[in-house]
């Protein structure tokens, strides 16, 4: 059977990994994406992107499609269910490209970013069945089997798999665990248009955390995020079940406004599913790489969704990748395979204390909100953490991680060679 060598092999065509492949373009680099799916998949329906994404937006030169659709947000307001207390959060960040957070849509995120790649750059219903590894000319390579029993040789192979990751699991990394909640999204549509502000609201209680934000004028992102189960909730995949479910057992809880916009949800939107996370002390001391193989994203560092941050992590893991090996570039000109381990440790070292924080960070925010109802718990949620910390918290989203290099690989005109 014929086998292939690549430069690049990403496995996955997320947000990670398309980002990824862009970053790698503008090296001069054409990346191989292998995606088990038949299409580009936008579950979730929405994201929010705060703006240290929209910096890595920027580095990657994709921002400017964006930006011209979604406009920011400039606050939030945060409602305890309990005592009906309401807390304000502004969200207004530096002037320029980063002036606070947008939600956007994924499916449009993911053509934005994947519309700069060659048309031949990702390969659909490629399923990874065994990574191996072997020796070529003095350096280790990657051997990618598929289930068809296609091979393919890859200098560099960059997990961005998701949260059961291949890749990770090959690294020995620590499995993702069960956060102990849940959650439930979906895209409300008013055909007629909602008539609401361009705020964030967010209502929590003891074990419940939900919220919406308008998209545009006819279009909200909703969520509700809960951590135990309903009495007699079913756990049926089924939208109209989950909808049913979640309007019957919230009606005497959430504010009529949050549940008329769920009773507006497309169906084809709303998923539910565990919320998931890596422990941080498995980031920090685990194996994020080995040799030419690492990961990115949600393969290398799953976390719940409480400080948005999952999306936006993941554009920084692309851009700081692709200046590892920018660096590479530099020096040699092209890429030499006994040093690509070396590049590739300078992406690891530079990542893995932030990605560490933000793991722990997500959790604690989720923790704090989603808390007890006793009085201590109320203290801690609504006087130390959104008067104190949470402000500080956000300060993390004002993170740069910098820019790409200008380099290009001389005579590079093809991106995979035969082997015999």
């Amino acid at each position: 059977m014929e086998t292939t060598l690549e430069e690049v092999v990403i496995i996955g065509a997320g947000i990670a990994g398309l980002a990824t492949a862009v970053a790698l373009k503008r090296l001069g680099i054409r990346a191989l994406v292998l995606e088990k799916s038949d299409g580009l998949r936008p579950t979730g329906a929405a994201l929010t992107l705060f703006p240290n994404a929209w910096l890595a937006l920027d580095a990657l030169g994709v921002s400017h499609k964006l930006t011209s659709i979604y406009a920011p947000t400039k606050r939030g307001f945060v409602t305890n269910l309990g005592t009906g207390a309401t807390q304000e959060i502004s969200y207004a960040g530096t002037s320029g490209i980063a002036s606070g957070p947008r939600s956007v849509h994924r499916r449009t995120l993911l053509e934005a970013v994947a519309d700069e790649l060659p048309i031949d750059t990702i390969h659909f219903s490629a399923k990874v069945s065994a990574i191996e590894t072997e020796t070529l000319e003095g350096s280790s390579i990657a051997v990618i089997h598929l289930g068809d029993g296609t091979i393919i040789k890859a200098k560099i192979l960059i997990g961005c798999d998701g949260v059961h990751s291949t890749v990770a699991r090959w690294l020995g990394l620590s499995a993702p665990v069960d956060s102990g909640r849940s959650s439930v999204r979906g895209m409300a549509v008013f055909p007629e248009g909602h008539g609401l502000n361009q705020e964030v609201r967010q209502f929590v209680d003891a074990g419940i955390r939900a919220g919406f934000i308008p998209l545009n004028d006819k279009e909200i992102y909703w969520f509700l995020n809960y951590k135990c189960l309903p009495k007699g909730e079913n756990t049926s995949a089924n939208p109209e079940l989950i909808q049913k479910e979640l309007l019957e057992n919230y009606a005497e809880i959430m504010p009529p406004l949050y549940l008329d916009i769920v009773r507006h949800c497309d169906l084809s939107t709303l998923t539910k599913a565990p919320l998931m996370f890596r422990y941080p002390w498995g980031i920090f001391f685990g194996n994020l790489s080995k040799g030419n193989i690492t990961v990115a994203g949600d393969a290398m560092h799953p976390m719940t969704p409480d400080l948005g941050q999952g999306g936006c992590s993941a554009l920084e893991d692309a851009v700081v990748l692709g200046r590892h090996i920018g660096n590479l570039l530099i020096k040699h000109k092209r890429l030499v395979t006994g040093d690509i381990g070396g590049a590739i440790d300078g992406y690891v070292k530079e990542r893995r204390w932030r990605i560490t924080w933000l793991v722990a960070g997500a959790y604690l925010s989720g923790w704090v909100q989603q808390g007890g109802s006793n009085w201590w718990m109320k203290f801690l949620r609504d006087v130390v953490f959104y008067k104190l910390l949470f402000p500080r918290i956000v300060n993390t989203v004002e993170y740069d991680c910098g820019k790409l290099s200008t380099v290009s690989l001389p005579g590079e005109s093809e991106h995979s060679s035969k082997i015999d």
